[in-house]
């Protein structure tokens, strides 16, 4: 560092000498290093000239304003040292006078000093003799606590002068009027009516006085008690008020009274040691104060509690939680207050119970709207049916119902949402109870009303019920919506609103549940529509068959008038569901405008003279009756035919509700043949009869086999069941039902 300074080469340095360094330039460098060397030492010297003048333009003003202050600082000194001067001057005049005052009265100040003594003395004694008198006088104008520190002062003084025969006298006067004031403070202490705040004045009033103080703890608690019980019968009548009013009541009055009793009762009895009263006083009090104050707020928030449950479901629900919260702040304040004491009841078991009980009205609401829901489907069915000329939509009050009840179920859960606002002062999810009330919003309100949805439209399912069958395809496609769609939307709702883990949890429903019950009773309700729709068409069908006379037929010239009415109404009925359930798009199902073959239905009774059975056909015309009865061609042929199920469940889809339906019909129209007996042209009644159904029932199926296969049934049923069994010409058959 001490060569740097010292270096005559340096230009930064104290040493610097120009010349050597010049020398040394030229001796060393190159004329270009020489010239570059010039050119940076002119760049510095610029840069610094520059900033040098910039330092001098940003500190001008600086400099101009500190030379200002410093002449008005001269100014301003010589003004001041005047008056320090003239100041010192006037000081030593006051001293001088003072000394001679000093000096004048120095003989009478101890004689004064005794006069002044004196004086104070005769004040005291004059007080003294005044004293019952100014005692009468501040009762009479009730200014007890002026009358108790006054006659507290004068005890000292009659401590000291009392055995004085004049002034006994005058403390025997004092003694008669404070303790007719006692008397007179402990009446009013126990009077009803008296207020908060009035108690603790009297006690303090009746503890200066020395009065028993555990009696006067006991007295207290028991009128304060007596208080209460005023103001919560008082609040008990305010009905008409509602829930925000109520409790601002309750803290203004009630609540505002206790925290009073209570603390100045801890600061009379608990802080305060007594030396006359046992060791145990405080510790006592202290549990008295506790017994008190908790059956007094179990009180309070019992009557709220009360008002709460009969404003559940009437009353504004936020208006309702805002009372609360306002309740349950003002609680927590009397907790820092009530030091030392344990409040052992809060406002969040009030507003748990609330959510509850809201929970429930809400339940019920939804139910009810459910309900009504229903009604209107209902009266919206019969008026349509009613009404010939007016269309009935199947799809309008399916998407009614289903968005009315899942819209109803949206605005229910955001309405509870309000229990868990963030600006509360209270939390319920922090509690166990609260979170079980969290989960039982999704669990008893969400599952169980969906639950409810399922059980009641499954009721109308039950054979017992008069349902129409529109009514039971409109609840079946509601539910498979809800299986489909509805139930996903809703749990995920829930369970986003609430944040609520139900996938982790093993307590809560799982959607799969509510899902999986959704569809099986839209599967119930569906398999009831078609066994309705299915048992009308039997009953049309078994009564065609009852009420003829089988055995004096004439020979059919057309198809019957039943046949054409049970194709009509399969007709309308798939124009019912295929607004509903859209045809499969594959080639074995769904509505179908072409045949599988013309010949299949030109040629229908194929069975009985196909190649694997020849002699079928052919024999229904060669065998006597007595040979029919005892052949066992139509036995071999069930042997070997496949069982068809006619009651079992159906699939969602429109060729499947069909099919189902027909194949009771079919079944019905069999049992019912295999019950008469035939004549011959009964018989081919009952050929032209399967042949027309055969021409038209192939549109409403995907499997028209299974449809042929229970025609040919219903014919050979017929064959056995005829006395003379001769079956009518293909031909013929086809031209009467082409006509028909």
């Amino acid at each position: 560092m001490a060569e740097t300074k010292s270096n005559p080469f340096d230009m930064d340095s104290s040493s610097f000498d120009a010349e050597k360094y010049l020398e040394r330039l030229l001796k060393d460098c190159s004329l270009k290093q020489i010239m570059d060397t010039e050119a940076a030492v002119v760049k510095d010297t610029q840069t610094l000239h520059s900033d040098m003048q910039t330092l001098v333009y940003e500190n001008y003003n600086k400099f101009i304003s500190a030379t200002d202050t410093i002449r008005r600082m001269k100014d301003d000194f010589k003004q001041m040292e005047t008056d320090v001067n003239l100041l010192m001057t006037k000081m030593q005049s006051i001293t001088t006078f003072s000394e001679q005052i000093t000096g004048t009265l120095q003989g009478t100040r101890s004689q004064l000093c005794r006069l002044s003594e004196k004086h104070s003395l005769l004040k005291r004694l004059q007080f003294l003799s005044t004293l019952p008198a100014k005692l009468k006088s501040l009762i009479e104008e009730q200014n007890y606590a002026q009358a108790v520190q006054d006659y507290l002062h004068a005890q000292k003084v009659f401590a000291q002068y009392g055995r004085q025969p004049s002034f006994d006298g005058i403390q025997r006067d004092c003694d008669a009027i404070m303790a007719d004031l006692k008397e007179q403070l402990r009446s009013d202490f126990r009077r009803a009516g008296n207020t908060a705040q009035s108690l603790t004045e009297i006690g303090e009033l009746l503890l200066q006085l020395d009065e028993k103080t555990s009696d006067l703890a006991s007295e207290m608690l028991t009128c304060a008690a007596k208080r209460l019980h005023e103001q919560i019968v008082m609040l008990q009548d305010q009905t008409e008020r509602d829930m925000l009013e109520f409790v601002d009541m309750g803290i203004d009055g009630f609540l505002n009274d206790l925290a009073l009793v209570v603390t100045s009762y801890f600061d009379m009895f608990v802080a305060k040691h007594y030396e006359h009263e046992r060791d145990d006083f405080q510790e006592n009090a202290l549990q008295e104060l506790n017994v008190f104050l908790n059956q007094n707020i179990e009180k309070y928030l019992t009557l709220v509690q009360d008002r709460v449950e009969s404003d559940i479901g009437y009353g504004d629900t936020q208006v309702m939680l805002r009372a609360l919260d306002r309740l349950h702040r003002r609680l927590q304040a009397m907790r820092n207050i009530c030091r030392g004491l344990e409040v052992q009841r809060n406002t969040v078991s009030i507003i748990i119970s609330a959510a509850h009980q809201l929970c429930d009205a809400h339940g019920k609401n939804l139910k009810d709207h459910f309900a009504d829901s229903l009604s209107a489907v209902r009266l919206s069915l019969v008026s349509a049916k009613s009404d010939a000329a007016a269309g009935l939509n199947l799809g309008d009050l399916i998407s009614n119902l289903y968005v009315s009840m899942v819209e109803k179920i949206k605005v229910v859960l955001q309405d509870l949402l309000i229990f868990l606002r963030t600006d509360w002062s209270f939390n319920i999810k922090a509690e166990h109870k609260g979170a079980l009330c969290v989960e039982g919003i999704r669990e008893n309100l969400l599952i169980g009303f969906l639950r409810h949805i399922a059980k009641v439209m499954c009721g109308f399912g039950d054979a017992s019920s008069s349902s129409p069958p529109n009514l039971l395809l409109v609840l079946s496609k509601t539910c498979l919506e809800l299986e489909q769609q509805g139930v996903h939307i809703l749990i995920a709702l829930v369970d986003d609103l609430y944040e609520i883990d139900s996938e982790n949890s093993a307590t809560l429903t799982h959607e799969t549940e509510i899902c999986a019950e959704m569809r099986e009773t839209a599967q119930s309700l569906l398999d009831a529509y078609v066994r309705l729709q299915g048992t009308n068409i039997s009953q049309m069908l078994r009564k065609s068959v009852e009420t003829r006379d089988w055995l004096n037929c004439l020979e059919p010239r057309s198809v019957r008038a039943v046949m054409k009415r049970v194709v009509e109404e399969l007709g309308s009925i798939e124009t019912v569901v295929a607004s509903l359930y859209e045809a499969n798009t594959n080639a074995t199902s769904g509505f179908r405008t072409t045949a599988s073959s013309d010949s299949s239905r030109k040629t229908y009774f194929s069975n009985f003279a196909s190649t694997s059975k020849p002699q079928y056909r052919s024999n229904w015309s060669n065998y006597t009756p007595s040979q029919l009865e005892s052949s066992y061609v139509s036995n071999i042929h069930r042997l070997f035919s496949e069982r068809v199920e006619i009651f079992t469940s159906v699939e969602f889809t429109k060729a499947s509700i069909i099919m189902g339906i027909i194949k009771i019909g079919l079944k019905t129209l069999l049992e019912c043949v295999r019950l008469r007996t035939f004549s011959k042209f009964g018989l081919q009644q009952i050929q032209v009869d399967a042949h027309y159904l055969q021409m038209n029932l192939w549109r409403f199926v995907s499997d028209e086999n299974l449809v042929n296969f229970l025609l040919d049934e219903i014919l050979g049923s017929a064959v056995q069941r005829c006395l003379e069994s001769v079956l009518m010409e293909p031909n013929a058959v086809e031209i009467i039902c082409e006509r028909g």
